[in-house]
């Protein structure tokens, strides 16, 4: 796959606010590459086509750097990573962020490290469940968590906030109105010892709505979170 042009990708980041430079397109667009590549005997994306992969892969990913201040230097995990959505286009332009990439399929993890070797992006990538993260050596110890297109929020709350520090935040990037799925996490959020900061509701320039859920974590998590993954999704809290 080619991505497309470099000047129409400057300007399609630029319509929102972001500055892409030549390095960071190379990288882009190399990572548009093995995308393709590995697409074509694996499922990563039903994404394909090169303008939607800007936008709404690598443009997607990067939007929520303008709504919400990643500290310099901070340590940020990327729950469900798949295909390295949202962590490795925020990567390329913020490498000063140290990242670790969290995924279920080892496949995906083999993708994804190859991904960063090819990029020059210095991340951790780990074939682990989020639950079995969250109970081990990982627990509490990210400034943010992220994760993008996985679960209803109330699951993903229970995958993500244990592993982040008293202080921290997580950052659920959802579609256009998860005003329901946010009522619906209310008792998840606050048994795992997190608090809605704000929700950022914005649109790609496409017209597609999204919104940005910032749950701040004000309380350690009790021991007993996150639970086995079968009880996770069948009673979720």
């Amino acid at each position: 796959m080619m991505l497309i042009s470099e000047r129409d990708f400057a300007a399609l980041f630029a319509s929102t606010g972001i500055a892409v430079g030549e390095e960071e397109y190379r990288k882009f667009e190399l990572y548009a590459k093995l995308l393709a590549e590995k697409n074509a005997v694996m499922n990563l994306t039903a994404i394909t086509e090169p303008a939607e992969v800007a936008e709404k892969h690598f443009l997607d990913s990067c939007l929520p750097l303008k709504l919400f201040d990643i500290p310099k230097g901070a340590s940020f995990v990327d729950v469900g990573a798949g295909a390295g959505f949202p962590s490795l286009p925020i990567a390329i332009m913020r490498p000063d962020i140290r990242f670790t990439l969290l995924d279920s399929l080892n496949k995906r993890v083999a993708f994804l490290k190859e991904v960063c070797s090819e990029l020059g992006i210095s991340a951790e990538c780990l074939h682990i469940r989020a639950e079995d993260a969250g109970r081990g050596e990982l627990r509490e110890s990210f400034d943010i968590a992220a994760a993008r297109a996985v679960s209803r929020l109330s699951v993903l709350c229970e995958y993500c906030l244990p592993l982040v520090k008293v202080g921290g935040a997580f950052l659920a990037l959802k579609g256009a109105d998860c005003s329901e799925e946010l009522r619906e996490a209310y008792t998840a959020i606050k048994t795992l010892g997190g608090k809605t900061e704000r929700v950022e509701e914005y649109a790609l320039p496409c017209g597609d709505r999204r919104a940005l859920v910032v749950i701040r974590k004000i309380a350690p998590t009790p021991k007993a979170y996150p639970r086995q993954q079968s009880r996770i999704k069948s009673k979720p809290l």
